[in-house]
């Protein structure tokens, strides 16, 4: 039976929120949104360019708009940005809207997943990621907790094995 209620996958840049989200809906025959690439789709650019021309906070704008709207569909998985939790309006949404699951990562595997990755405006012409990514856990982190319904580690699993087990833990939640 296909999940109503909408599921949320918060967490840091490089925690595998689209790449678990993806697998989750396959198993759920639930649709998936990612919603960095829906705000790119829109804005027919990339992030990084629409860093570069508004600022994170025209992004972030940009990201309260799409979130408000994607969180009012049913029966959908979305990845979030690492940055959108910031936005006390989309924690409100995200909270109420559906089953929020916070996928957790170090920092160390953060710096793993996102070294090569070159679309990501936050570490972009940055000399110490790790400095920086720790300094966005301290911020994020105690937000990511706040609105949790379900916390993992995503440390050491592959992105089926973590799927699968979100699939548990959603019947089990459900009850």
């Amino acid at each position: 039976m296909a999940e109503t209620r909408n599921i949320f996958l918060i967490g840091p840049m490089g925690a595998g929120k689209s790449t678990i989200g993806r697998q989750v809906a396959q198993v759920l025959g639930m649709d998936f949104v990612d919603s960095d690439a829906e705000i790119e789709a829109r804005a027919g650019a990339d992030i990084d360019w629409i860093f570069d021309l508004e600022g994170e906070e025209g992004f972030r704008k940009r990201e309260e708009r799409i979130l408000s709207e994607l969180t009012e569909r049913q029966g959908t998985v979305i990845s979030t940005g690492g940055g959108a939790i910031l936005s006390k309006e989309n924690r409100n949404h995200l909270s109420a809207r559906g089953i929020v699951i916070y996928l957790e990562t170090s920092v160390d595997k953060q710096v793993e997943r996102t070294q090569r990755d070159k679309k990501r405006p936050l570490l972009q012409g940055v000399e110490d990621t790790r400095a920086v990514l720790e300094e966005l856990a301290k911020v994020r982190n105690p937000l990511y907790e706040e609105i949790a319904d379900i916390t993992l580690k995503t440390e050491d699993q592959s992105a089926k094995v973590m799927a699968n087990h979100i699939v548990d833990l959603i019947d089990n939640f459900n009850g």
